[in-house]
């Protein structure tokens, strides 16, 4: 196995991290959506930023 290939995999995001990143995006209009969806994806979205606040928080206290 190449460097390359040992980065990349050791960055690959999987299952998880890509929610992370689709739950910024807009939903898809072909998708059913209701009530309860969007808010357990409204409250997932605040609870990553507030966990993001924190560590950049903890990290600055270590730093600093």
């Amino acid at each position: 196995m190449s460097e390359k290939n040992k980065v990349q995999e050791f960055f690959k995001l999987g299952e998880v991290g890509n929610y992370f990143i689709r739950v910024f995006q807009k939903p898809d209009p072909n998708k059913p959506s209701n009530f309860n969806l969007r808010m357990m994806h409204g409250i997932n979205k605040i609870s990553i930023v507030m966990f993001l606040i924190a560590i950049i928080i903890w990290v600055a206290k270590r730093l600093l």
